[in-house]
């Protein structure tokens, strides 16, 4: 029996879409409305369908959502930064609260999973990964988070740390990190054998933090590729941020992009407001997936964000200077379907057996979903609308 049938909606390309549920799944979906039955009958009136976000970076740990503002301070350094952070956290409201809170705000816009870099070292030990744990169970079985350990005051450099990341993997981290192996940490093919050699020890995914400028940057691509190929790691490694790949040539981009690509190495921006980052279309021409994600929301980093992946993708948009329906499609996918693809997600997307969970938006199509970031969200998980979708959107026929 179906469940529900949807109707009037439109899909990314501005076409009439209309759907059927079954027992929280898709049965069917296209441009005409499936046959209803004795199903209850919505009538979307004209919304875009859209799969749920994929937030592909983003911290938990660190964000003050849930509590009070607090002010930016501004630091000379990384480890000013650091100290800074240490401090103000102390002084918040417990971790898993905050974490929670973010969660929740990200949920309301739409996001459906993410990835979550966690700090992970041996000044704090896994306190962080077990409060974002604990906060991750309440949310699963909707919003799906993976959680990363990342070694956020270096690996060779803060003795203790490498134990402590294959810890946390064998804890539940799914993913290992990384930052800056040479300009952080000093030592950089030490700090990638401990990645790369925990990784292939348990099975881990990598996702590395990279911040490293022009071609010293490059140089350290080039070094994460080399090893992801040389252990078969293809669709399992990602490089967050490569700010270095916004700093160099053509002919070093290029390069890069094609060992990227042979690897099967990822790259995550945000598209940061106050430097270069990757040139998107033209990794995206070599073959190299780009994906996306907030980064910091709220914190001692910086006071911006909210968590809503859709105003992230016009902000990539808007710094890359995506103007053709065709480009802002490509930040929309950097936030749903490129980000899904490496975390793994299965049965992810608007297509027949799987879950129907997607977002309702005002908007004629993706591309001007992009361009406007409109704040309206209606929410449908399984079949069933969430909040106020349920009011908003009554039932057309009643079941018989």
């Amino acid at each position: 029996m179906t469940d529900r049938v949807y109707i009037n909606a439109v899909d990314c390309d501005g076409n009439p879409l209309s759907l059927s549920v079954r027992d929280g799944r898709i049965a069917a979906l296209g441009a005409e409305p499936p046959a209803a039955g004795a199903a209850q009958v919505i009538d979307l009136r004209g919304h875009l369908l859209l799969p749920g976000f994929v937030d592909g970076h983003i911290h938990l740990d660190k964000s003050f959502v849930g509590g009070r503002w607090r002010p930016h301070r501004p630091a000379g350094s990384l480890r000013e930064r650091l100290a800074i952070e240490k401090e103000e956290l102390a002084a918040a409201p417990p971790m898993q609260e905050r974490a929670d809170a973010l969660i929740a705000q990200a949920a309301a816009f739409g996001t459906v999973a993410m990835r979550s870099h966690v700090d992970v070292d041996a000044t704090t030990g896994l306190v962080n990964l077990h409060a974002v744990m604990a906060a991750r169970e309440k949310w699963r079985g909707i919003v799906d988070i993976e959680l990363a350990a990342f070694p956020q005051a270096g690996v060779m450099s803060c003795p203790g740390t490498a134990q402590l990341l294959e810890a946390a993997v064998r804890e539940g981290a799914a993913v290992v990190g990384g930052i800056d192996p040479s300009t952080l940490d000093g030592d950089a093919d030490g700090q990638l054998d401990c990645v790369f050699g925990i990784a292939d020890r348990l099975g881990a995914k990598i996702d590395i933090h990279l911040h490293e400028p022009g071609m010293e940057g490059v140089a350290q691509i080039l070094r994460i590729a080399e090893r992801a190929q040389a252990l078969g790691l293809a669709g399992r490694v990602a490089i967050s941020h490569a700010y270095a790949l916004g700093d160099v040539g053509l002919q070093a981009l290029d390069e890069a992009a094609r060992k990227l690509a042979d690897a099967g190495v990822a790259i995550m921006t945000n598209a940061p407001g106050d430097r270069a980052f990757p040139p998107v279309l033209r990794l995206r021409e070599a073959g190299v997936r780009v994906f996306s994600g907030n980064d910091n929301i709220q914190d001692s980093w910086w006071p911006y964000g909210n968590g809503d992946m859709l105003q992230r993708a016009m902000l990539i948009g808007y710094r890359s200077g995506f103007y053709t329906d065709g480009e802002l499609l490509t930040a929309l996918h950097m936030a749903s379907h490129a980000g899904a693809q490496v975390l793994g997600l299965e049965g992810y997307g608007l297509q027949v057996g799987n879950e129907a969970t997607f977002v309702a938006l005002p908007a004629p199509n993706g591309a001007a979903a992009v361009a406007a970031a409109p704040a309206q969200r209606f929410l449908f998980r399984k079949g069933e609308p969430v909040g106020e979708a349920a009011t908003v959107f009554g039932v057309v026929s009643p079941a018989a």
